[in-house]
């Protein structure tokens, strides 16, 4: 247990997020004055307090006879600005104190958000280079090699950023459906047992793609990219799938410049299901091995072979498919850094035009995370050392790391990042991740979501995960929908 003092409760979960870098998921406890926790025991507690001063915002932090303390001059002008300052404080001032406590060093100093890249390249039009470069090493405690990685993926992204117009909109559509569930997956995704429902299910999207198409129309909007992910897409038999990508062209006219279909697990991808996707122009798949040991593939969960994988990938150069994608995770239970670069190999020997390097994610509701005693877990410094390798094997194929995000509970506070040949990197991957262009989604679990450029503000429409409730809700989706994107 680790009781917190926090005069500024509204920050509790920033605050969680910087303790659990160092301590992992251990219990948490949020009191706002310290005679509060006179009965609580526990391995630590840390003081936190914000208050102005003449100064400027000042952040102090202490545990164990250790104190931290940190000064923002700037506040902000706004309730918005104020509140990103006052969290920013909080983060920094906790964060070097745990770094005293427990004398560790992280890789992304006190950034815990999603994206920072996109605050990278934020700091960078306000700052320019050496300005964004200062504010992560000396502000955030980012190291050397991350703000390099940051910096190397908003260079090749600069250029594709650029040809975003005002009216431009992305499309998602959501299979969340998959054969098996894998031992760290914490989506809400369904196993199939019934085929006919996945019949029903495309129905309901089809309604939803309806309303939608109408909604970007009457918004005067245009598609830019699209994008089909799940669960598992080519879970769908040939004929739903023509028959779901026929009704989207029908009712938005266009998949926008560039479509993805995440194909994923091979052993769901057959010669119909592709001929069918070609037939419609498309050319953008995933084929995700995951690792190409097939110990670890069964251990955790997946019902294919890293035989299987190199049997798809020919098969669907063999129809024609120009823009494959593969995933790994690195840090996956039994596996090595020897692992890793032998699966990394054998993935690159197939010359995919991307490849994706995820570091694993132990979510809380995941059977890998009820079950952890039973698995060997790599540390930290491991991970970073595959992290490391992946960037250079990738490195040598002639690729470039063109985006990055980051999740909760990753191995060693690291990031996910995808790597591609120069000309190959996805849109809709740099769109969603970097928060530049709406999106309308479609599907169970799917978020829309509306890109206020000129304000700086984003606002978020997400559909029910449960898909009867799904089913239930589409109306009231789309009058939410319709406030999103028209009011």
């Amino acid at each position: 247990m680790v009781t917190i003092v926090l005069n500024r409760l509204e920050y509790k979960n920033d605050i969680a997020e910087e303790i659990r870098m160092f301590l992992g998921n251990v219990p948490l406890a949020f009191f706002e004055r310290e005679e509060e926790t006179e009965d609580i025991g526990g391995e630590l507690t840390v003081m936190a307090h914000l208050s102005l001063e003449e100064e400027g915002l000042l952040a102090i932090a202490r545990a164990r006879g250790q104190e931290s303390s940190f000064v923002s001059p700037k506040i902000g002008e706004d309730a918005l600005n104020r509140k990103r300052f006052e969290k920013r404080a909080l983060k920094i001032a906790v964060f070097r104190l745990l770094q005293k406590l427990y004398c560790r060093e992280m890789p992304w100093g006190s950034l815990t958000g999603i994206r920072p890249t996109k605050l990278f390249r934020d700091l960078v039009e306000q700052k320019g280079l050496s300005g964004a470069r200062e504010d992560f090493f000396s502000l955030f405690d980012v190291s050397e090699e991350k703000i390099d990685l940051a910096q190397r993926v908003c260079d090749v992204q600069l250029p594709l950023i650029r040809e975003i117009r005002l009216r431009d909109i992305d499309l998602y559509f959501g299979i969340p459906y998959c054969r098996s569930r894998c031992l760290y997956c914490s989506f809400g995704t369904e196993l199939v047992k019934d085929p006919s429902a996945l019949r029903r299910y495309v129905d309901a999207m089809k309604e939803e793609i309806r309303y939608s198409a109408r909604i970007v129309r009457e918004a005067g909007l245009s598609v830019r990219a699209s994008y089909f992910g799940g669960g598992t897409p080519s879970i769908l038999p040939p004929e739903l799938t023509a028959e779901l990508i026929a009704f989207i062209l029908r009712e938005y006219g266009s998949l926008g410049k560039e479509c993805t279909f995440e194909a994923g697990r091979p052993d769901t991808i057959t010669a119909e299901k592709l001929a069918v996707l070609r037939t419609f122009g498309i050319d953008r798949i995933s084929i995700n091995p995951q690792t190409m040991h097939n110990d670890t593939l069964k251990r955790i969960g997946r019902l294919h072979t890293a035989e299987d994988v190199e049997q798809v990938f020919r098969l669907a150069r063999s129809f024609g498919f120009a823009h494959i994608n593969m995933d790994l995770i690195i840090g996956l239970p039994g596996e090595n850094r020897k692992d890793v670069a032998e699966s990394l190999n054998r993935v690159l020997a197939l010359n995919p035009e991307n490849v994706t390097v995820h570091t694993l994610a132990i979510k809380r509701s995941s059977r890998l995370k009820a079950q952890l005693e039973q698995y060997p877990m790599v540390s930290s410094e491991e991970a970073e050392d595959m992290v490391r390798y992946g960037l250079s094997a990738c490195t040598q194929q002639g690729m470039e790391p063109y985006y990055l995000y980051r999740q909760k509970y990753m191995q060693g506070n690291l990031e996910n990042v995808g790597y591609a040949l120069p000309g190959e990197s996805c849109l809709y991957n740099i769109d969603i991740m970097e928060e530049l262009v709406s999106i309308m989604a479609h599907g169970a679990g799917s978020i829309s979501k509306r890109v206020f450029g000129d304000e700086s503000r984003i606002e978020r429409v997400p559909a029910a995960k449960d898909v009867p409730v799904y089913m239930n809700k589409l109306r009231e989706l789309e009058e939410r929908k319709r406030a999103l994107f028209l009011d």
